[in-house]
């Protein structure tokens, strides 16, 4: 299976889970694939028309030659239950999910031997992306299959991201701090309320820059983020105890 076939013989790509990244996928590749969509509101979804996606039934898009899980990690286990049957031979399935040690785990257990199997993690979302993703990073680990070597070619040549090999928990291990520092920090500076918008410096304009990267992201990435990844909880405690200790450092100098 190549990615880089000619027009006349397309390869059919099915999107499992059209919300902002489904969407964002069906846009960049459309014009190379023949690209099917498959989400329980899409009959009540236009975008997918626009997009280049042609909306269809789970069993069709299951059974597509590559297969994006684009739904929420903590669906994993039922999504991969629910496509399992309808995967051809030969075909590969890529999860696209922030966490990868959960997922890995349960597309290998789950998912037939006949299918190769990706784990994947674009490390940009809508809003990082919107001006494109040339230049972008994803990270990559290998499951089952060779299949992921014709994926990272296409992903380097055709849309020019950055493609990392790595391990599922060598993956974990990093956006613990990466992903979950970042979005705890975002979290809490918005409680605090409206950020200052007149006298600011350039290192706080960034940090506001960052903060609207992912602050509308839906609850459940959050959730899968600080949550179903093995390592957060102790980055999490970690950081937490450290602010502790500056507080009361602070304190003993007043």
């Amino acid at each position: 299976m190549s990615f880089e076939n000619s027009n006349t013989d397309k390869l059919s790509i099915g999107i499992i889970g059209f919300g902002a990244f489904g969407k964002l996928i069906a846009s960049h590749i459309a014009p190379r694939f023949n690209v099917f969509a498959y989400d329980p509101q899409l009959s009540q979804n236009g975008d997918a028309p626009l997009l280049g996606a042609t909306p269809a039934p789970l069993d069709k898009v299951a059974s597509c030659d590559v297969v994006v899980l684009s739904t929420p990690v903590s669906s994993c286990e039922e999504v991969v239950t629910s496509v399992a049957n309808y995967c051809r031979r030969g075909s590969l399935v890529i999860d696209v999910g922030s966490v990868k040690v959960k997922p890995s785990e349960i597309m290998e257990r789950l998912l037939p031997n006949h299918v190769d199997v990706v784990a994947t993690h674009p490390l940009f979302g809508p809003q990082s992306a919107r001006d494109g993703v040339k230049g972008l990073k994803i990270a990559i680990c290998p499951i089952r299959g060779r299949g992921h070597w014709r994926l990272a070619a296409f992903l380097r040549r055709q849309l020019g991201l950055q493609v990392i090999l790595t391990t599922p928990q060598e993956h974990d291990r990093e956006v613990a701090m990466v992903q979950g520092l970042t979005h705890l920090i975002a979290k809490v500076l918005l409680e605090m309320g409206p950020m200052p918008t007149r006298m600011t410096t350039l290192s706080f304009d960034l940090l506001v820059e960052a903060i609207s990267m992912v602050q509308h992201d839906a609850p459940e990435v959050f959730q899968a983020i600080e949550n179903l990844n093995p390592y957060a909880l102790d980055v999490r405690k970690r950081f937490f105890q450290l602010a502790h200790d500056l507080d009361q450092e602070l304190k003993a100098h007043v």
